[in-house]
């Protein structure tokens, strides 16, 4: 293996799989590594979410610019290169609903956003409680937004494939392989892997997901943000229920500050359905059983407490929804009735079987808020991007593209080829349509 590199990712979700792939697709003569401690790529909270290609409604156009773009032409990225690459991507659009006169409210701020971010008449509709019984006769709401433009996928599969069209443009993956020391020495990056191997880079990129504020923090970055997981379950649906609707449905959020709590009722591409996610506090980014958040629990309570979380941990608000999410894990029927609100002809006890759990690894200040957006940290010889969380994967490739282009127009980074085709797209187009 070689020991010196121009460029290191650390972290192969997709995030970093596809930074990986657009450099090593600019710059062919440079060494690029992506470091993985998993034995494959996206096997955390990329390959383990419910493989929605999300329509940029939910997104406030002003203060989520960006991740509203990438969304909107991650879509048609993901749907061109399925076609290329034969993998699984179905426009099965999505619906919204509201169940009271509040969420209608919030509905119709959603359709506002939804064509402010790009969305045309014929790819989003407000409908009532009359329309949508016509449409979905087992739903029950208010009213609804029915969104067209919404797809499903297997993400998994996209960051492999992403991968070994990486490799063909010289990426080395080094899977199995986790950081555990990283310092400046000599103007470059000395990089230890499982405590043994030595690497060198000459520029770090930190796209490590749930530990990404570990290794920011582990080279003095960004140490007034820390970070909290949760631990999002899902329950499997039986057969017998795979038709209980044509499109996947979500309902609006109760708890705006909390976004990530509205609970769903998922068809998957394969056309199996899913309950979930709850978000349950855990104490590691792999926290999955309670030998790892045991492990974890005494370090990163102290961690904590010794930041603006504590703030958050000691938030009334918070703490009752934290109970309630450990109730929805320790009772499938709590988490079932979730749903039973607008699905009410699910039956609890015919549900057995779990589904994947992923881990969301969410961002607090040092004034105990959670970050609303992705926060982008920069130095000379790295780059940060912490928080990164939905529509995450939805917007990978475009997300990706401009962070590369970003460190080309700053200098931090000089492609050789700033105009290369990278796979069935032209890199310039990719940026052209971001501005």
């Amino acid at each position: 293996m070689a020991h010196n590199f121009d460029i290191v990712i650390i972290g192969g979700g997709i995030l970093g799989t596809s930074l990986s792939f657009f450099l090593s697709s600019l710059n062919k003569s440079k060494k690029i590594a992506v470091i993985e401690q998993a034995h494959t790529v996206a096997f955390h909270t990329s390959g383990r979410n419910t493989g929605k290609v999300h329509a940029p409604y939910l997104y406030n156009p002003k203060k989520k610019k960006l991740f509203a773009k990438s969304a909107f032409h991650g879509f048609e990225m993901w749907e061109e290169y399925a076609k290329l690459r034969e993998l699984p991507f179905k426009k099965d659009g999505v619906i919204e609903v509201a169940l009271d006169k509040k969420g209608i409210k919030v509905l119709e701020k959603y359709l506002k956003w939804g064509k402010q971010n790009g969305l045309e008449e014929d790819d989003i509709k407000l409908v009532s409680k009359e329309e949508m019984k016509k449409i979905e006769p087992e739903i029950k709401c208010e009213a609804a937004l029915h969104v067209f433009r919404d797809a499903s996928t297997d993400y998994s599969k996209f960051t492999k494939s992403i991968m070994k069209d990486s490799k063909k443009s010289g990426t080395k993956f080094l899977l199995d392989t986790k950081v555990t020391k990283i310092k400046q020495e000599n103007g470059k990056w000395s990089i230890t892997l499982n405590d043994e191997q030595e690497i060198t880079a000459g520029f770090v990129i930190n796209a490590a997901g749930g530990q990404a504020i570990d290794i920011a923090h582990s080279v003095d970055v960004a140490e007034k943000f820390t970070d909290v997981h949760f631990r999002g379950e899902y329950w499997k649906a039986p057969k017998e229920y795979n038709h209980l609707t044509k499109t996947s449905i979500y309902s609006v959020p109760e708890f705006p500050d909390y976004p990530f709590l509205d609970p769903h009722w998922i068809i998957r591409v394969d056309g199996s359905c899913e309950i979930g996610p709850n978000a349950v506090p855990v104490f590691s980014p792999h926290g999955y059983d309670a030998a790892e958040n045991i492990k974890e629990f005494i370090p990163k309570m102290l961690e904590m407490l010794n930041s603006g979380a504590r703030k958050a941990v000691f938030d009334k608000q918070f703490q009752e929804l934290a109970v309630n999410e450990i109730q929805s894990s320790m009772s499938k029927t709590a988490m079932v009735n979730r749903v039973k609100r607008f699905l009410p002809k699910i039956d609890a006890s015919k549900i057995t079987q779990k589904g994947t759990a992923g881990i969301r690894s969410s961002i607090i200040d040092d004034k105990g808020k959670f970050a609303p957006d992705v926060i982008l940290v920069e130095d000379e010889m790295s780059f940060h991007i912490l928080n990164y969380n939905s529509p995450g994967a939805t917007g990978a490739l475009p997300f990706s593209a401009h962070i590369v282009n970003h460190l080309n127009k700053t200098g931090m980074l000089t492609s050789e080829e700033e105009d290369a085709v990278c796979g069935p797209w032209k890199f310039s187009q990719i940026i052209e349509k971001l501005q």
